[in-house]
């Protein structure tokens, strides 16, 4: 592919090919897509019942919240949001998932998790009532064994549905990652609103201020590093391909460290008396914990990009790709270039270049599959759409007829 500055070929030498993949036909002609129509309404099905859960939780808090409240602790729960989701927005940049799974998980988080939590809180305070003084409530028990275990596995199993649901897009532990993030900022989201709601029912703006300076500015992403040890695990299960039955073992597994963070978190509120303390425990415990969450992110990332850039190495020897295009392809600084050069012309040759990216990413994941045994039927004609439909996007970013 020839652009206005054409990027430099790249140093394959220390790349290991495995038995590189022969022209895989029939590829020369435009490429159908599979009928997706029940995937479709599967997750349309989920993700209405998964905003009728948020709905009903919205309903709930606005009936010992009052609308102001409630409305003011939204608007002040839409801050740490937006700086999760953006966040969580950089994670996905090298190969982002389907909206439509990102906006399941969202909702899965804000509604189906928050209302699994009340529904499993209330259920508890009903058989303390029942028992006529037999059992007695705890708020330590609460806040450090039935929190943690009951919002992580609602939490986690989100991503389990997920790993279920969208197993073709669902390639390893950055995507695990990106998916149990998106559950985790919706959790805050509507947690938030409530405490946000309370603090200012129950102390007015001081102590508004004080919650929004705790939840909102020092533990945006506290969800998030509890929640992220679960969908590292089923990434780990992805990459292993991992059967669905198989993915249980690897969901239990990564919710252990999950709870106990969350554990951790909830019971230093309990241990530690004065803010001084807290502040303590917050720089030596929290602060590196989510130092290293970043540096397993980062870890991950650039693993992705040495995985697409080897993969496509080996197309190229094959002959599907140029070196040129390996670059542009499987580099940040070509796909940039490559955007940039995009933008620049009319509005179907930008989308064909962002297209011929994605699906370049994405055959780039097949093809480790692939190598690593995990070879299936559905699996093999999947590459060999994704190289069809690569032919034709190369066709359209030149301003050439597409063949067939």
């Amino acid at each position: 592919m020839s652009l206005d500055q054409p990027p430099g070929q790249p140093s394959p030498e220390h790349l290991p090919v495995q038995a590189s993949p022969t022209p895989v036909q029939p590829v020369w002609n435009r490429a159908v897509r599979p009928s997706r129509a029940g995937a479709i309404v599967l997750g349309v099905v989920g993700i209405v019942l998964a905003g009728l859960a948020l709905l009903a939780v919205i309903l709930y808090l606005t009936t010992f919240l009052g609308t102001g409240a409630l409305l003011l602790g939204l608007l002040l729960a839409l801050l740490p949001l937006a700086v999760v989701l953006l966040a969580v927005r950089w994670i996905d940049r090298w190969d982002p998932e389907p909206r439509p799974a990102l906006i399941f998980a969202l909702l899965w988080g804000a509604g189906i998790s928050i209302a699994s939590a009340l529904v499993f809180d209330l259920g508890v305070q009903i058989t303390i009532a029942a028992s006529s003084g037999a059992l007695a409530g705890s708020d330590f028990a609460s806040a450090v064994i039935q929190a943690p275990l009951v919002e992580e596995i609602a939490k986690g199993f989100g991503v389990l549905v997920l790993f279920w649901a969208v197993r073709r897009h669902f390639d390893g532990p950055l995507d695990g990652v990106v998916y149990a993030a998106t559950i985790a900022a919706g959790f805050a989201f509507s947690e938030n609103i409530q405490y946000f709601g309370l603090a200012l029912a129950d102390g007015g703006a001081q102590d508004l201020g004080a919650t929004f300076l705790l939840r909102g500015v020092f533990s945006p992403f506290a969800h998030v590093t509890f929640t992220i040890c679960t969908g590292l695990a089923l990434g780990l299960a992805a990459r292993r391909g991992a059967s669905k039955s198989g993915a249980f073992g690897f969901f239990l597994l990564g919710l252990l460290p999950a709870i106990g963070l969350h554990a951790l978190w909830n019971g230093a509120t309990f241990v530690l008396a004065g803010d001084a303390s807290v502040l303590i425990y917050y720089v030596v415990v929290q602060v590196p914990l989510f130092i290293v969450a970043i540096l397993i992110v980062v870890f991950f990332r650039r693993q992705e990009a040495r995985i697409t850039l080897r993969r496509l190495h080996e197309y190229s020897r094959a002959g599907w790709f140029t070196a040129d295009e390996v670059s542009m392809l499987g580099t940040g600084a070509g796909r940039r270039q490559a955007l940039a050069w995009g933008a620049r012309q009319p509005r179907s040759r930008q989308l064909a270049m962002r297209h011929f990216i994605a699906d370049a990413t994405r055959l780039a994941f097949v093809r480790d599959r692939l190598v690593r045994g995990q070879g299936t039927p559905a699996l093999h004609a999947r590459e060999a759409l994704l190289l069809g439909l690569l032919i034709n996007h190369r066709a359209e970013v030149l301003g050439q007829q597409p063949p067939g």
